[in-house]
């Protein structure tokens, strides 16, 4: 059954190699769950929960500094709404196409479910480049895409938060137009600012939840994060966060990187030199080829178009932090952190692991926590904003993390005990596939066939 499904997916959605390769994955984790619970195929379920429930696609139309008009492509994918609104991440790419944000959406209804709290899954954004374009042209672009996007959204029905290319100040310009269009005051975008219904914690829960998941998986094996030796991908929002997080918890972080290369900073970056990071991408926009030309002893690697692997993931280290986009790690990379040592992997971005990595891993029986998993506190902290502006209240700093640790706690006990059941004990894949799955199938065959 499996296999027919996803054959009839391929021939329906050809030229989606990003979606697919994400139905792919939990598909094959599946089995046992079918074998067990023959209701699901009754009901089709696995039909009915890789075909999106709604799929928009509109034109945004803008104008830059010069007066030149642009149009780009605006997307949204409501993927499934069993369990509760959808929600998920807008994204600002020129690789942002409907492969891309269709195996986004996928896997968040997967991640959202994990999290305990009431959302369903989507994905959304544009294949418009915020890189180079002055406030004011962001500014425009963002007011056209939400002039048809509030259309699709509300705080009961889609509530969309960022992404890549999509930080706190799209948002707030995302926050104003609706705000204006639709003349209320709501909680229907989150991410926003502390000074208009944001929660403190956002921005740091992704990078901060990947960290304690990593945590909680090294606690397992009676270890912790003190004095690991981590490699962090990636510069943006989740990287630095969860380098920050690791520094919190007595680990040492060596590199970090951008489109252009990596850093490798053999003495370590301190909580100084991560501050001054901060500072680069979020005010400055630079580039990390930078911190070279700073910190005494760092080296940067350019990226090689024709290296068959990523340098990154060739130095010796202890905890491997994937934290820039889907795909960085493929099995040759694979191959080259188990023979430098490293023994934990925890996803920051989502899906950074080919199938061939993931396998690699799961044969050598290291920790590897898939992003539906180990990523899931940026849209459980989400999740916790919503509440706040449902309630019109603000909880404190300690208060987001203490409940922020706590779901991610309670998102390792899931896959660790889910894996466990069935017959996968160690396999987070399994487990944070499998319990992701059974709480949104049930849902689904509890509504009927809508």
């Amino acid at each position: 059954m499996i296999e027919k499904i996803y054959e009839e997916m391929l021939t329906r959605d050809p030229n989606q190699p990003e979606f697919h390769q994400a139905v792919r994955e939990v598909l094959d984790t599946l089995k046992p769950v079918l074998e067990r619970h023959p209701e699901y195929v009754e009901a089709n379920i696995l039909s009915r929960i890789i075909e999106a429930e709604r799929i928009i696609q509109f034109r945004v139309p803008w104008a830059d500094d010069d007066g030149n008009i642009h149009v780009n492509r605006g997307f949204r994918i409501q993927m499934n709404s069993a369990i509760g609104p959808y929600k998920g991440g807008l994204r600002f790419h020129p690789s942002v196409n409907l492969s891309i944000l269709k195996f986004l959406a996928f896997e968040q209804v997967f991640k959202n479910s994990l999290t305990t709290l009431p959302m369903g899954g989507g994905k959304g954004g544009s294949d418009f480049d915020p890189k180079g374009k002055s406030d004011a042209e962001i500014m425009r672009f963002c007011q056209s895409f939400m002039l048809e996007l509030n259309r699709h959204i509300g705080a009961d029905i889609d509530v969309p938060a960022g992404d890549i290319g999509v930080g706190g100040r799209e948002i707030g310009y995302l926050y104003g137009m609706y705000r204006k269009i639709r003349n209320e005051f709501t909680g229907v975008l989150t991410g926003k600012g502390l000074s208009y219904g944001g929660s403190l914690i956002r921005p740091e829960a992704t990078g901060y939840g990947q960290v304690y998941f990593a945590r909680e998986m090294l606690k397992t094996r009676g270890l912790n994060l003190e004095g690991k030796v981590c490699l962090v991908s990636g510069s943006g929002n989740v990287a630095q966060f969860a380098a920050e997080k690791v520094l919190q918890l007595g680990g040492k972080v060596i590199t970090m990187s951008d489109s252009g290369g990596f850093i490798h900073d053999s003495n370590g970056i301190t909580v100084e030199k991560l501050e001054w990071i901060k500072e680069l991408k979020n005010i400055r926009r630079g580039r990390i080829s930078e911190y070279a030309n700073n910190f005494e002893g760092a080296i940067y690697t350019p990226v090689d178009h024709n290296l068959d692997y990523n340098p990154l993931w060739a130095v010796d280290a202890d905890v491997a932090l994937p934290a820039a986009t889907q795909n960085e790690i493929n099995g040759l990379d694979a191959k080259n952190l188990l023979s430098n040592n490293v023994y934990v992997v925890s996803e920051g971005s989502n899906m950074p692991c080919t199938p061939e990595a993931i396998d690699h891993f799961i044969e050598a029986g290291i920790l590897y926590a898939p992003g539906k998993a180990s990523n899931a506190g940026g849209v459980a902290t989400s999740g916790l904003e919503m509440s706040q502006n449902s309630m019109r209240m603000n909880w404190t700093r300690d208060e987001v993390d203490e409940k922020l640790d706590a779901i991610m706690v309670s998102i390792h006990e899931t896959c660790a005990r889910t894996a466990e059941e069935y017959g996968f004990p160690g396999n987070y894949m399994m487990g944070a596939n499998i319990a992701g799955f059974l709480k949104v199938a049930d849902a689904m065959l509890n509504q009927g066939v809508i």
